[in-house]
C-alpha cells in the first residue's frame, strides 16, 4: 500500500470586506408563521395564521408576501407535495383530537398555549419544506406562500426560474 500524505496547505481566500460581512446574504429564504387569529363561534370556529415570506431567490415571483392560512391549508400543501414531488415531506403537528373533546377544563384547540405550540410547529414545517431545492420548484408551494387565496383545483406543475 502506498503511503499518502495529506495536503494541509490552506486554500487561498480573498479578504472579506465590510460589505461582504454585513451586506445581505447571497441567497436567503425567511418564512415566519405568526399572528394567530381565531375566527367564528361554536362548530365553525377555526384559527388562521399569517405566513410571511422574504426572499431573494429568483424562483419566487414576489420577494415579500404575506397571506393567512388555516391548519387545513397546511394539510392540503403537505398532501400536494407528497403526491406531486420527489421530496420526503416532514409531518405536520397532529390534529389534537383529545383537545377537541367536550367538557374539558380549557379551551381545547383554541387554548393560547396550544395555538402557540402549533404555530411554532407549522413554522418549522414550512421552513423545512421551503428550504428544499426540489420543493421550491412546486407550484403548490408558491401558491401556498404567495397567493391570497388557494386554488385547490389547480393543475400541478413545476415552476421554472425566470
Amino acid at each position: 500500500m502506498a503511503d499518502t500524505i495529506a495536503d494541509t496547505r490552506r486554500l487561498f481566500s480573498k479578504p472579506q470586506n465590510l460589505n461582504d460581512a454585513y451586506g445581505p446574504p447571497s441567497n436567503f429564504l425567511e418564512i415566519d408563521v405568526s399572528n394567530p387569529e381565531t375566527i367564528g363561534v361554536g362548530r365553525t370556529r377555526y384559527t388562521t395564521y399569517e405566513v410571511r415570506l422574504k426572499t431573494n431567490l429568483p424562483i419566487f415571483k414576489l420577494k415579500e408576501s404575506s397571506v393567512r392560512r388555516r391548519y387545513s391549508d397546511f394539510e392540503w400543501l403537505r398532501a400536494e407535495l407528497e403526491r406531486e414531488s420527489k421530496v420526503v415531506v416532514p409531518p405536520l403537528p397532529g390534529k389534537a383530537l383529545f383537545r377537541q373533546l367536550p367538557f374539558r377544563g380549557d379551551d381545547g384547540i383554541f387554548d393560547d398555549s396550544f395555538i402557540e405550540e402549533r404555530r411554532q410547529s407549522l413554522e418549522q414545517f414550512l421552513n423545512k419544506v421551503a428550504g428544499h431545492p426540489l420543493a421550491q420548484n412546486e407550484r403548490c408551494l408558491h401558491m401556498f406562500l404567495q397567493d391570497e387565496s388557494l386554488d385547490k383545483s389547480y393543475t400541478p406543475s413545476k415552476i421554472r426560474q425566470a
